[in-house]
């Protein structure tokens, strides 16, 4: 059964006592699978406690210790090191979650070497992009992965091997499991500055071709204040006698993501934590038994995901028994119907949370430390100083609309280790994201928001999804939210739909909840909803209903695919 959190009673705000008391502290070398394999796996008592919880649908579940996971380690980085993988090389790592997955970043951060993720859903465009762009001499991937690998690596000659999980013998790629049974299992760590390179992430790319964010070693650290705020402190704190081993993290997220490795693998494990890794398709029934079957006590779970179970399984308690204790969201807006949701039926209160790949867990909430508001975004987490700022960089005052921008310096001038070292191969593109000195600037998201007298901030949406419809300015994200609460809906997307006499009128895109037909009465009833709630200019005009809204591999809906596709539309009309 869920448990109560975050009642009407007043909460402390320990926000500004956070700011005011935390300060960074970055040794100058650091190295990421150091402290989130090879340390637990030194100490006597740690090294047997679990790291990943692999479950696949028709197989057992399968424990692994993070003895095992350091050994599997050793035996990768030796078998990387004999096929002439140097320091400083990347290495792609195209794999679902699954104990390898941890494995591949443990072995190839210890080298010094920069691991490469790729999403398993890339098409051989996007694969080929990268695998070229990145100059990748190495790629790690299994059999599900392994036919997309193949039809690109003639493309990419730079790959010099492909080392495959359970590779098919005919498959004329090398085989993992046979190369690591004869590898050492011993391997020196090599000694990298928290400067250094580790991961090379592309951009989502929804807007032209992607970009290839290179994270330094350090970034690990700067994340760690929002996950430790983001999951309430509960069980992450290796000091906390409260739970000092019950705590167990899973998310659906794509380990190949920022959302999936910064903020749900690597920290997890820097905390000596158990993570679940699940490699199978997301559903809300899934999501329900796993979180059931393993004691799930924290998890990272995108609005997307959270609405689909919201509409799965209205009274979840009936079917399923959980104890919850925090629950992040990120990559679009929360809403408070989803916020209403895990605080009555998951007995939890979500912490929303915002960031990016190059400026990555930079604000949010922590119910457990300041009041989390429906439908903000929350507030900038301890160690980061962040802004709303206008065109010339400038502050914004309270409640005017702008760019959520993060300062390399924090409340105390001391540098941020949050920051990405730069876009690959692209200095132009890297310098355009900041405003002001180089060493002294602000780094700006992309994203709109207003800050309010109190900190909180509140989401307007990417930059290029904000339009103007007769006049009004319109943010999709509240809308979307308004539709959302329909019990017809399951989702839905918002753009402006070219017009002659208005410029545009707001369009909802909408994927209806299951048991309902689209029909003239459905339209009236969603138009009058919103109309209910919202200002009157803000009702969708138009609306069409589809299966699925066009979604990034992170879980963000593509608003940019639909604005276009009205765009051309409007040409097509015109010209007829």
């Amino acid at each position: 059964m869920p448990h109560r959190q975050g009642s009407d009673t007043p909460r402390l705000d320990l926000h500004a006592a956070l700011h005011g008391r935390f300060g960074w502290q970055v040794p100058e070398r650091f190295n990421m699978a150091e402290v989130c394999s090879r340390r637990w796996a030194a100490d006597p008592q740690r090294a047997r406690m679990t790291a990943v919880i692999d479950t696949a649908p028709g197989q057992p579940d399968r424990s692994h210790s993070y003895a095992d996971l350091q050994a599997a380690a050793n035996r990768l980085s030796n078998v990387l090191v004999s096929l002439g993988v140097r320091r400083g090389d990347r290495v792609a790592i195209v794999l679902p979650q699954r104990f390898e997955t941890a494995v591949a970043y443990m072995a190839v951060l210890q080298m010094g070497a920069v691991g490469m993720p790729l999403s398993q859903l890339f098409g051989p465009e996007a694969l080929s992009y990268r695998l070229h762009d990145s100059e990748a001499v190495v790629a790690l991937c299994d059999t599900g992965t392994l036919p997309g690998i193949q039809a690109v690596a003639a493309e990419s000659p730079l790959l010099r091997h492909v080392v495959c999980v359970d590779a098919p013998a005919d498959g004329g790629v090398l085989d993992w499991h046979a190369l690591c049974a004869q590898a050492a299992g011993r391997f020196d760590l090599a000694i990298t500055q928290a400067e250094d390179p580790a991961v090379l992430i592309y951009t989502s790319g929804t807007t032209g071709n992607p970009k290839g964010a290179l994270i330094p070693h350090r970034a690990l650290i700067g994340n760690l204040t929002g996950f430790v705020c983001s999951q309430n402190w509960f069980g992450f704190d290796p000091f906390d006698p409260r739970r000092p081993s019950e705590a167990v993290f899973w998310s659906p997220a794509d380990w190949a993501w920022t959302g999936g490795l910064m903020d749900a693998l690597l920290p997890t494990l820097y905390f000596g934590r158990p993570i679940v890794a699940h490699n199978g398709r997301f559903g809300p029934q899934m999501a329900f038994e796993l979180i059931e079957r393993h004691g799930v006590t924290h998890s990272f779970l995108f609005p997307t995901a959270l609405k689909a179970m919201m509409k799965a399984y209205p009274r979840p308690a009936q079917h399923f028994r959980f104890r919850l204790e925090a629950i992040m969201s990120a990559g679009e807006a929360v809403g408070d119907a989803v916020f209403a949701y895990c605080r009555e039926q998951l007995g939890v209160v979500v912490n929303e949370m915002f960031g990016q790949t190059e400026i990555n867990y930079i604000v949010g909430n922590c119910d457990r430390l300041y009041p989390a508001r429906p439908g903000s975004m929350g507030k900038a987490y301890p160690g980061h100083r962040v802004a709303v700022i206008d065109d010339e960089g400038r502050e914004c005052p309270p409640g005017t609309a702008g760019d959520v921008a993060v300062h390399r310096l924090d409340v105390h001038g001391d540098p941020d280790p949050v920051f990405f070292l730069g876009y690959w191969k692209n200095e132009q593109a890297t310098r355009s994201k900041f405003t002001g000195d180089p060493a002294s600037s602000w780094c700006r998201t992309g994203d709109l928001a207003v800050q309010d007298a109190e900190g909180y901030l509140w989401y307007q949406g990417r930059s290029d999804d904000v339009f103007k419809a007769a006049g009004y300015r319109i943010g999709p994200s509240e809308i979307e939210n308004c539709l959302v609460k329909h019990p017809a809906v399951a989702n839905a997307a918002v753009v402006p739909k070219p017009d002659p006499e208005r410029g545009a009128v707001v369009k909802a895109y909408v994927v209806l909840a299951s048991g309902h037909r689209a029909d003239a009465a459905l339209v009236a009833s969603l138009q009058a909803h919103v109309k209910g709630q919202l200002a009157p200019y803000e009702y969708p005009k138009d609306i069409e209903f589809i299966d699925a809204l066009p979604m990034t591999t992170t879980g963000k809906v593509q608003r940019r695919v639909l604005r276009l596709q009205e765009e051309e539309r409007a040409r097509q009309a015109a010209a007829r």
